[in-house]
């Protein structure tokens, strides 16, 4: 088996070999205990993903792939409300509870 991907962590280096699974390549994570050894801080390049000698190229162009999608960045959406009925419907509510307490109070 040859190393295909050294991962930051043992969760991405599950992440890929289950992206590298899906794609019908076999591998095999490596690190676990190393990982472990070092005590509360977290341990890196420790994770290790292996694949068979024949899977190499294939494994290497959809890491390529990963390792693209993953560096985008996100884009955010500006959430806004533009909805003034509920507006309306919170301040109607709190004047209801409000009357219903001073209903409770006074009796």
């Amino acid at each position: 088996m040859k190393l295909i991907y050294k991962a930051g962590n043992i969760t991405e280096a599950h992440i890929v070999s289950g992206l590298l699974n899906s794609n019908g390549i076999k591998t095999h994570v490596g690190g676990h205990y190393l990982q472990g050894g070092v005590g509360e801080l977290a341990a890196f390049d420790f994770a290790h993903v292996h694949v068979e000698d024949e899977d190499v190229q294939a494994a290497q162009s959809i890491i390529a792939e990963y390792e693209g999608k993953k560096s985008k960045p996100i884009k955010h959406t500006k959430i806004t409300n533009n909805n003034p009925a509920r507006g309306l419907v919170i301040v109607a509510f709190v004047l209801l509870l409000v009357i219903l307490i001073f209903y409770l109070i006074s009796n």
